[in-house]
């Protein structure tokens, strides 16, 4: 960054705490914050999942063995392990274990489709796969078939707990798969760990993180170790709650969000990591009860599902010291509902998977401001180590107040995308990201976000990419043109509507349109609204014009 650069006196940090300004010592790597959990609270819960408990010497345990089956079944240092789970003490047993046996985790959406799945694991390359034994069965075989996975480890969800909640543990067990071994039973085995683990070092890839970003194609990301136990020490720091406390997992664990504010910070912190399968509002609201955790974070749709459950009272939220937001934008109005009825703040950040979770959030003793002119609520500042800066189009700064993309640079920030040395000279022009996101800075510091530079979708904190969508639309037989946009959506922030034309003489109903996307694409990618024009806008060149028909200028048949 020049030094003339006028973001370069980082104002921001005048809005900071002192624990926030202070600088940090984050552990070299996850597993070097882990074993230093064991070694200071052997016995405290690690991991609590409805009436299970594992402490921090079980989970070491249960994780080395894992890691000593990887590496008899031939991972090693550097290579990379799949992991499509939902948030089960076997996510995080599956994570400790690969990085012990010295690989890199892909860890996978359990939304994807067979399609999706596959590309992963081609593109990143993965020799093992870990998952769900029902999703095993159902798909996750075939898509694996042709990949480079030799190694695969199914995990049932009833384990490690009693209670069989039917909101959603309702469905029944099966036997293991054939052609795998059992998660559980090769964690309880005994194996003993590698070295390889041992000899991580802070520069080594902890994950590759697939994301569309700025591009139709999903790319890997590549997490460092370093990035993230550098934004899990400045949670830890800059949002603090007692050591030993309890965190909810409310965002999942795949997500780089539940795995960096989430997992990375309690571990750092020696704390309780409770889990709840998936989300399902009255479960979250009983375990919000039963385990009094001090801190979550999640999208804005999970608190809105919160806020209107019928049981929902003050007394849910009473324990907890930090409620941050991130992942989908927040009203405004929401925090404010939220706070005069249930207690808690709820706390706005922003961050990527590119720059491995938060570059800026709400600091604990300040309220984010809401833009007069927007109605657009701040998300608050970045760190003291992390330049945010805005752009315009031809990559100079603008001054405060005014929009443009936002690029940011810092320690958290992913060297780049996985084999893919194009994308990442474009994305990481001298190792700072140009985010595709629109905002822009006031002269305090603080940060909105307000519109995406290009066409990505945003429903509830998930990444759409319309190309994806539309290529889906274009294999059914009666469709001849198809364009995606994303629409607002008082629940998901943004949901996908498609709009298209037929090949003349044939018919079909936008329902149909819809199940036919959903049986190929994961929950949040099909669109919910599909409707049928007659012809749809385009550029006298014969582009299709997204932008007339994502805004209200577009009238049908004018």
């Amino acid at each position: 960054m020049n030094p003339t650069s006028i973001y370069a006196a980082r104002p921001w940090l005048g809005l900071l705490s002192d624990a926030q300004r202070a600088p940090v010592h984050p552990a070299a790597t996850v597993l070097h914050a882990f074993r230093a959990a064991v070694a200071r609270a052997p016995g405290h819960p690690a991991l609590a999942y409805f009436d299970g408990r594992l402490t921090y010497r079980e989970t070491d345990a249960l994780s080395d063995s894992v890691a000593g089956h990887l590496a008899a079944r031939g991972v090693g240092r550097g290579d990379r392990v799949a992991i499509m789970l939902q948030n089960t003490p076997h996510f995080v047993l599956a994570l400790l274990g690969a990085w012990k046996a010295g690989a890199t985790v892909v860890p996978l959406n359990p939304m994807y489709k067979s399609a999706e799945v596959a590309h992963a694991l081609h593109d990143s390359g993965a020799k093992a796969l870990i998952c769900a034994g029902r999703a095993w069965e159902a798909y996750l075989r075939d898509a694996a078939a042709g990949t480079p996975v030799r190694v695969a480890l199914t995990a049932c969800e009833k384990d490690l707990q009693t209670r069989d909640d039917p909101r959603v543990l309702g469905f029944g067990r099966i036997p293991v798969p054939a052609g795998t071994d059992d998660l559980l039973a090769v964690a309880r085995a005994g194996h003993p760990a590698p070295q390889y683990g041992r000899d991580l070092t802070a520069s080594d890839i902890a994950l590759i993180s697939y994301t569309s970003g700025t591009s139709g194609r999903p790319k890997g990301a590549m997490n460092t170790h370093r990035g993230i136990m550098y934004n899990a020490e400045r949670q830890r720091t800059g949002h603090p709650v007692p050591e030993g406390a309890a965190y909810f997992a409310l965002a999942p664990l795949f997500h780089i969000t539940g795995m960096v504010c989430q997992l990375a910070t309690c571990l750092a912190n020696a704390g309780t990591l409770v889990l709840a399968y998936r989300f399902e509002a009255g479960v979250v609201l009983d375990a919000f009860a039963e385990h009094r955790p001090a801190y979550t974070v999640g999208p804005s749709t999970a608190f809105m599902a919160l806020a209107a459950h019928p049981a929902a009272t003050p007394g849910h939220f009473a324990s907890f010291q930090v409620v941050s937001s991130g992942g989908a934008p927040l009203p405004p109005a929401l925090v404010e509902r939220f706070h005069a009825s249930f207690g808690p703040y709820l706390r706005n950040g922003y961050g990527l998977t590119e720059c491995t979770a938060p570059c800026a959030s709400v600091p604990p003793h300040r309220r984010a401001p809401v833009d007069p002119a927007s109605g657009t609520l701040s998300v608050g500042v970045p760190g003291p180590e992390t330049v945010v800066r805005i752009l315009d189009d031809h990559g100079a700064e603008v001054p405060f107040g005014e929009h443009g993309e936002i690029a940011v640079r810092g320690p958290q920030v992913v060297p780049g995308y996985w084999g893919l040395p194009e994308a990442t000279a474009a994305a990481f022009p001298d190792g700072e990201l140009r985010t595709g996101d629109i905002g822009f800075m006031d002269p305090d510091g603080w940060l909105y976000v307000v519109d995406r530079k290009k066409d990505m979708i945003n429903a509830s904190g998930y990444k759409v990419w319309p190309r994806e969508v539309e290529d889906v639309l274009h294999t059914h037989p009666a469709v001849r043109e198809a364009a995606v946009v994303g629409v607002p959506d008082a629940y998901r922030g943004e949901t996908v509507k498609a709009y298209v034309s037929l090949r003349p003489g044939t018919s079909v109903g936008p329902g149909e349109l819809s199940a036919y996307c959903e049986e190929r694409l994961a929950a949040y990618k099909y669109p919910r609204e599909v409707e049928v024009l007659e012809e749809l806008p385009k550029t006298t060149s014969g582009k299709i014009l997204r932008r007339e028909l994502r805004y209200p200028v577009y009238t049908h048949g004018a």
